[in-house]
């Protein structure tokens, strides 16, 4: 395996594409701290709990490593540009449901030739493309672009008109003392 090389003009980022890889690789004496780009693609990897030691990471590119929608990844809110093109994703929501969950702030996500993104590319039909974006959208209310193009005013509120504003909350699931204390009000 060719090792692992930092470029002085960028070390903040790191690619380990096209090396065929099932994990990270150990032999790997870097600080996880300094990383804030991360290059993955053209692997095969599965498990990507790893990605919890690196804090700083912002992008993450995973395109052709064969993901599912059964992916899981683990909680990282500064995580902002996440592409997974060219994978083995074919169920939209519950794929959309764990990068909602597990990427927070998500700016810019790319997900183009996967089963669970159609297109014209993919055999897909313009009202099944239109209907993907707004699905998107609806749980990503912080994306700022979907695959190729920018989320404008309009099809965000065409978003939130078809789906609502889907977003699940990791903290929604915690009921306040507040809450509780009325709820139990309103019982007696």
């Amino acid at each position: 395996m060719n090792p692992i090389v930092v470029d002085p003009n960028n070390p903040g980022r790191i690619s380990l594409a096209y090396r065929d890889l099932t994990e990270l690789p150990t032999d790997w004496d870097g600080k996880f701290d300094d990383i804030t780009v991360l290059d993955l693609s053209h692997n095969n990897l599965t498990d990507f709990q790893f990605l919890q030691d690196f804090p700083y990471l912002n992008t993450l590119i995973l395109d052709n490593n064969n993901l599912t929608n059964h992916v899981k990844f683990p909680r990282m809110k500064s995580l902002h540009t996440l592409w997974v093109n060219q994978n083995r994703i074919t169920n939209l929501s519950s794929f959309i449901e764990t990068v909602a969950k597990c990427f927070p702030n998500l700016k810019y996500f790319s997900m183009m030739n996967n089963e669970a993104a159609p297109s014209y590319f993919n055999g897909g039909t313009y009202q099944q493309y239109k209907d993907y974006r707004c699905y998107v959208i609806s749980h990503l209310p912080s994306l700022l672009v979907l695959d190729d193009h920018a989320i404008d005013a309009d099809e965000r509120e065409e978003a939130r008109k078809v789906y609502g504003n889907r977003r699940v909350s990791v903290s929604s699931k915690k009921v306040s003392k507040k809450h509780k204390e009325k709820k139990k009000k309103d019982v007696e």
